[in-house]
Parts: C-alpha cells; structure tokens; sequence
C-alpha cells in the first residue's frame, strides 16, 4: 500500500479565481508564482518575500505544478496577454 506522505497545496475551487490552480488558503494563482520564477528570474525565497504568508514549500509546489502542467498555465498566461494588449488599444 502506497502512503500519501504531503497534502497537495495546490488546489482548484470554481468559485476562487475563476477555478484555476491556486496556492491553498490563498488567493495566489500557480501562474503568478510561474510568471515571477520563470520569466521574471525570482528565486523562490524571493517570492515568499514578495508574498507574505507563503511558505518555500507552497513556492516549490506550485513551481513543481507548473512544469507538471505547463501547456496548461501557458496558454492561460498568453491569453492574459492578449487580452492586456486588447486593452492598451482601447486607450
């Protein structure tokens, strides 16, 4: 028999952001946490820093899930972009 040995902290809720994978008991959403890694360069002590409350393990989870499902979180994070520069041409 296999035992779980860690509680997931990611979790998906339809009612909290818009049910996408999100750091449990916060409102930190796995692509803030893959954004700010990935493409701004941060270490993950430097996002606990930035976010208070967040734990290295929640950081290293949700790194971890973000490479377990990067086609996922990618295509969210560019339709984010598409949808910010729709925006810039509305000014």
């Amino acid at each position: 028999m296999t035992e779980l040995l860690m509680k997931s902290q990611i979790v998906k809720d339809k009612d909290i952001c818009g049910g996408q994978p999100r750091i449990k008991g916060t409102r930190i959403k796995v692509q803030h946490i893959a954004l700010e890694f990935e493409y701004l360069g941060w270490s993950p002590d430097r996002i606990c820093d930035e976010h208070p409350g967040l734990k290295l393990s929640d950081v290293h989870a949700g790194i971890a899930y973000y490479y377990e499902n990067k086609k996922e979180i990618d295509k969210k994070i560019q339709q984010d972009k598409n949808f910010a520069s729709k925006l810039e041409k509305v000014k």
